[in-house]
């Protein structure tokens, strides 16, 4: 790891080293080396997800500082991913259950072909500058992420597409003529990486001034101090930390283990939330067959702790 590519270490968040990653590069080996990664990884106790494609690699792992120095040089040692950057914060534990390298056909689907942020890409904005950005009358903010994720943090003033999935965000795009009303379209996600598709499509749509947060939430709320952000609320991750906040300190959030959402304090207190079994956003639409099937889940993760053991289903 190279001090051009060493990112501050956030010793006060916890021990576990968590880094996000992606870089989009033709690789048209990526099946063959899968199986190197794999083995790399669990030989340094390395958990999380990487997903390879032909368009490159990407994922959140984490384990500890020289077992994560030692994946990022891996991967840096070949040419595809020499300049792959990446993102880091802390856990107080480790925030994954096992470790899992997958072949897609996309590092992040949206299910559009032909689209190349190597080819065409929009403008990047560093978090310096990205207030003065979105605070521009003349631009639109766009959050590019899904329903789950923004309904516990977005910046101030963004448009939120409601959207399920990162595959719905092209025909919302095109449904709605009046993205075209104002220059600027400032659009920003989790790490950086569905912005690279989503400004690649947007400029194809005919989208001149598009422009991108680079690095992402994650790299504005390391960056940008709390009473200079306006950022609102938390920013939702996909590990077991479920959000964190400015700093990259780990959130208040927790996940319904039925249905995934990310839970607040007061979805906490609710009448309809059990540990493991349901929450208030699930409870109307699984039948108490399907909690009785949790329940007993959840009794076997409880009994695999008591005994120092870790359950999968966790």
């Amino acid at each position: 790891m190279t001090d051009s590519t060493r990112l501050p270490r956030h010793d006060a968040g916890g021990p576990v080293l968590v880094a996000a990653l992606y870089h989009f590069a033709a690789f048209e080996s990526c099946a063959d080396f899968r199986e190197p990664l794999q083995a790399l990884c669990d030989a340094h106790g390395i958990r999380g997800t990487l997903l390879l494609a032909r368009e490159g690699i990407n994922g959140t792992v984490a384990g500890t500082d020289a077992a994560i120095g030692a994946l990022l040089a891996f991967l840096r040692s070949r040419p595809e991913f020499e300049k792959l950057e990446h993102k880091e914060s802390r856990a107080s534990k480790m925030p994954f259950l096992r470790m899992k390298v997958r072949v897609k056909k996309e590092i992040v689907t949206m299910g559009v072909e032909d689209i190349d942020p190597n080819r065409i890409v929009g403008t990047y904005v560093d978090p310096k500058d990205w207030n003065a950005l979105i605070t521009d009358p003349d631009t639109l903010v766009i959050d590019t992420r899904n329903d789950y994720e923004t309904a516990i943090g977005i910046f101030k003033g963004a448009v939120d597409p409601n959207t399920k999935t990162f595959r719905e965000f092209p025909d919302w795009v095109r449904q709605n003529a009046g993205l075209h009303n104002k220059p600027k379209i400032a659009m920003y996600c989790t790490g950086g990486i569905r912005c690279e598709k989503a400004t690649a499509f947007m400029k194809q749509e005919g989208f001149e001034e598009v422009y991108h947060l680079k690095g992402g939430i994650l790299k504005y709320l390391e960056e940008v101090p709390e009473d200079e952000s306006l950022w609102e609320g938390e920013c939702f991750v996909f590990d077991e930390r479920v959000s964190v906040a400015h700093g990259l300190k780990e959130g208040e959030h927790r996940l319904c283990h039925a249905c995934r959402h990310p839970l607040t304090p007061e979805d906490l207190a609710s009448p309809h939330y059990e540990d493991g079994v349901s929450c208030s956003n699930c409870y109307e639409t699984r039948t108490e067959a399907d909690r009785d099937r949790y329940r007993q889940r959840q009794y076997q993760i409880m009994l695999a702790r008591k005994r120092g053991r870790e359950h999968l289903g966790g």
